[in-house]
């Protein structure tokens, strides 16, 4: 048992989580104060949607390790450390989060939209008062889709530099060592299971409020 890994490197992994979990909690801010703004614009503007969703459906295709290279030259946003491991996982969560809030706001039933306009709402009282809580489970799962792949590429995050779980992973693969590339993938599997189950629950609350 004292050479259990979890055990072991227990310390360790207690501080690379936190740091996983700043990376991870900070980009996916981040990405839901810039997405849903974003997916609220299209819907509006439909002129600009294919623009918007080209572009993060590019930037979804790039593998992850070489957008987090890419930024390394770039100024201000870029070079070794937090704020680059950040931008790329910013970068990485548009996509479903813009793409849900657009499906969410648009499938909401034209009747109920046309019974706001009736009552005399305008267009900002519509969007905030009735399509934007009908659309929330939607947004939620897009919301949800993000983290646990923000989780999964946070991992990367370490071959800049930028800490997290993914330290223990490219430590394992250098050395051939199983036991450290599990003190890091299994903490990572554990915290993308809780935030999906947890953003999982909050979906099914506010479909049954609805």
């Amino acid at each position: 048992m004292k050479d259990f890994f979890l055990i072991k490197y227990a310390p360790e992994i207690f501080q690379h989580t936190l740091e996983h979990l700043f990376l991870v909690s900070i980009a996916i801010g981040i990405a839901i104060l810039v997405g849903i703004p974003l997916g609220i614009l299209i819907t509006r503007q439909t002129n600009l949607r294919q623009p918007i969703l080209g572009i993060a459906n590019i930037l979804q295709t790039i593998p992850s390790l070489a957008l987090f290279g890419l930024l390394i030259p770039v100024p201000i946003i870029g070079g070794i450390g937090v704020v680059p491991a950040i931008v790329a996982l910013t970068l990485y969560s548009f996509l479903p989060i813009i793409r849900n809030t657009y499906t969410g706001i648009t499938s909401v039933d034209p009747a109920i939209r046309e019974a706001g306009k009736g009552m005399g709402m305008t267009d900002r009282q519509l969007l905030l008062q009735v399509e934007i809580p009908l659309a929330m489970g939607v947004i939620l799962a897009g919301v949800r889709v993000a983290t646990v792949i923000a989780i999964g590429i946070a991992t990367i995050a370490a071959a800049i530099g930028a800490g997290g779980l993914g330290v223990f992973i490219f430590r394992g693969i250098a050395v051939v060592n199983n036991q450290l590339i599990l003190a890091g993938a299994i903490p990572a599997a554990v915290i993308a299971l809780l935030a999906d189950l947890a953003i999982g629950w909050m979906e099914k609350k506010l479909k049954i409020k609805n």
